[in-house]
C-alpha cells in the first residue's frame, strides 16, 4: 500500500490537518522544530493559513506560529 506524497506544511489551507512525515533544514531550525514538539509521527492542524505571512497550527493542544519559511520545511501527509 502506497502512502501520498508529502507536501509542505505551508500548501495546507486553513482547518486541514495532516501528520508531519519530514523535517527539512539545518540543525538550528531542527532543533527549534522538535523542541515545539514538530518531530515525524505528529498530527497537526492548521489554525491559520492565508496564503502569505505566518501560519498558526496547533501541535499537540498548543498553537505555534510559523513563519512561512519554516513552514515549507515541514513535510506532512495530509489526513484523510
Amino acid at each position: 500500500m502506497n502512502r501520498p506524497p508529502a507536501v509542505s506544511l505551508a500548501e495546507l489551507p486553513t482547518g486541514k490537518r495532516a501528520v508531519v512525515r519530514a523535517l527539512r533544514g539545518g540543525q538550528e531550525l531542527m532543533s527549534r522544530l522538535t523542541a515545539m514538539g514538530l518531530v515525524a509521527g505528529t498530527p497537526v492542524e492548521v489554525l491559520q493559513n492565508r496564503g502569505r505571512g505566518p501560519l498558526l497550527v496547533r501541535v499537540r493542544d498548543t498553537r505555534i506560529a510559523l513563519g512561512r519559511g519554516e513552514a515549507v520545511k515541514i513535510l506532512v501527509e495530509v489526513a484523510s
